[in-house]
């Protein structure tokens, strides 16, 4: 794919994952809009890559906040007239370690669900036609290998004993999002797929993990560079197809 002339939206990218989703398209040649929802944080962290001489932006974009969305849309719009990448990358994990899965609050299963679904969708839809106006563009949905069903219900499996409820079940929602997504952008020149970074240093899970930030950002950019043949609709960590 030429990047020369992209344009990507990276949500939840002051941080972590995100933000080195920013640099690495950036590094690739794409114009990349890191979004925050805090309007400072994301100036700061945009700024901070710049100096590096990486073409970023900042913008404010709450995934919670339907107004939010609708001025970031109407920004992009304006400024560019369409979108070319799509990285639905922020996300919360919210679960009381040591309580089981029927002890989560409603509340905790609730805020998940706004974040890393609801608001996932909500950004989607409202991107959407701005994404049908590029040549050939691209979605790339964050999950998590702890959105398999598969590998949960079965025993030895990496993650069978690993049970972070809410955040888990909203990681299978939004691969099952992608499938229903997928489908119905089939035949338009869209794709969309679902990725696992990694089990990744970050500060959601406590700076814990087996591999850097840099390469945990690596599949995501890889499916968001994708060309004409590349996958459509599908659950993937590096090269790897993950089972659903």
């Amino acid at each position: 794919m030429n990047t020369s002339s992209k344009v990507a939206l990276v949500t939840g990218a002051t941080r972590g994952i995100g933000r080195e989703t920013v640099r690495q398209l950036a590094e690739n040649g794409v114009h990349a809009l890191l979004a925050g929802r805090n309007r400072e944080k994301a100036v700061e962290a945009a700024l901070e890559l710049q100096a590096q001489g990486l073409p970023v932006e900042a913008i404010a974009l709450d995934v919670t906040d339907a107004a939010s969305i609708a001025a970031a849309a109407q920004e992009i719009e304006r400024r560019y007239g369409r979108l070319d990448i799509l990285v639905n990358n922020a996300g919360v994990m919210l679960d009381e370690i040591g309580k089981s899965v029927s002890e989560q609050s409603l509340d905790t299963w609730r805020r998940t669900f706004d974040t890393n679904v609801f608001g996932l969708v909500a950004v989607t839809q409202a991107f959407l036609p701005l994404l049908h106006r590029a040549p050939s563009a691209r979605i790339v949905n964050v999950s998590s290998l702890l959105g398999s069903l598969a590998l949960h219900a079965q025993p030895g499996s990496p993650i069978y004993d690993f049970k972070v409820p809410a955040y888990n079940v909203s990681k299978s929602a939004v691969n099952a999002w992608t499938v229903q997504l997928a489908y119905e952008l089939r035949d338009s020149r869209i794709k969309v797929n679902t990725i696992h970074p990694g089990y990744v240093k970050t500060d959601m899970n406590g700076g814990e993990g087996e591999i850097e930030i840099a390469d945990g950002a690596r599949t995501g950019v890889r499916l968001a560079l994708i060309g004409e043949d590349g996958p459509q609709g599908g659950y993937f960590y590096m090269d790897q197809v993950l089972p659903w």
